[in-house]
């Protein structure tokens, strides 16, 4: 590395003996031979690396050998990536939650935008935002992995699957074809062997023990599917936008309250509160949010999410009456 950097800092070549004196590694008290080797082997070694090393006259006057980088051939040429590559630079950062990854995406993401490389505007399905705003991945994060891998092998897949919160877990076995994501939830979509049909799978009610199954490159996705449509025709049902009816009791759901319109008064099972009209920007965590606050909190309308936040309670409550 400082041999790279040497070599950079200078537009003219210079010479063995002033890389020796002026470049920390190699040691004065070396021998001339000890030091012929090291250098051969460091110049060997950047010519591997693919470093466009050059050699040539010190000076018109001097004739003696000299070493530099060429600047032009050592730079890399400007980012530039199609629509739909920057759509998939998008997604990638989407998928990972870990602080460690979100600093290296985060830090990926400037550097493309950095080099006029604009993903915000890539692809109308993508949108870049924060892990923090992908709620339908947290818990299901190995889950993916070990999809994505299975798809990109060819493999067939097993694992435990629930239609809802409230009901067991049943063995499925599918060739899977892709992942997709939709108003934050995360779906796989492949051939139901054990129904013989095609189906979608919500990451998030797919257990933890998925297993590749049988031989690599048993399964193709057959050619032109759009497994974007197959997951809209399952849940375009549910609102992608618009606004949510709540009541809060009084004193309760702050952070609820700061972002919404208050609507009127309500008393609602005895308890004195609030409507008030929240808007939907991703389902699964207005659908969180609200059936976090317990007792404190009912959804209303749509009846979408009236079900999807009694559905989550309900599966709250029988967890802890199995443990206890």
């Amino acid at each position: 590395m400082n041999l790279v950097i040497a070599l950079l800092s200078t537009r003219t070549f210079i010479t063995a003996d002033r890389i020796r004196e002026t470049v920390l590694g190699y040691s004065e008290e070396a021998s001339d031979e000890a030091f012929s080797r090291m250098f051969e082997r460091d110049k060997n070694e950047l010519r591997d690396l693919g470093i466009p090393l050059e050699t040539g006259r010190v000076s018109q006057t001097d004739p003696t050998e000299g070493y530099r980088i060429s600047r032009e051939d050592y730079a890399l040429p400007a980012v530039e990536l199609t629509a739909d590559e920057a759509a998939a630079v998008a997604v990638a950062t989407q998928l990972w939650e870990s602080p460690e990854l979100i600093t290296a995406t985060q830090g990926a993401l400037l550097k493309l935008r950095a080099a006029g490389v604009d993903i915000d505007a890539a692809h109308d399905d993508v949108a870049i935002t924060s892990t923090a705003a992908m709620p339908g991945l947290r818990g299901s994060e190995e889950v993916l992995g070990i999809l994505l891998s299975a798809i990109d092998s060819g493999h067939i897949v097993q694992f435990p699957h629930r239609p809802s919160r409230t009901e067991p877990y049943v063995t499925r076995t599918v060739e899977p074809w892709g992942v997709v994501t939709d108003r934050g939830r995360w779906y796989l979509v492949g051939h139901d062997r054990d129904r013989d049909a095609v189906r979608t799978f919500r990451l998030s009610r797919i257990g933890a023990q998925v297993t590749p199954i049988g031989e690599p490159g048993a399964v193709r996705r057959p050619a032109g599917l759009n497994l974007r449509e197959i997951v809209d025709r399952v849940v375009g049902d549910w609102p992608t936008a618009g606004q949510a009816r709540v009541w809060v009791a009084d004193g309760r759901a702050t952070a609820l309250r700061r972002r919404a319109i208050i609507v009127g008064r309500r008393t609602l099972a005895g308890r004195a509160g609030e409507e008030i009209d929240l808007d939907i920007d991703m389902f699964d965590r207005v659908a969180r949010e609200i059936a976090s606050y317990g007792a404190d909190a009912v959804a209303l309308e749509p009846a979408s999410l009236r079900d999807d936040v009694m559905a989550r309670l309900e599966a709250q409550a029988s967890g802890l009456a199995d443990r206890a």
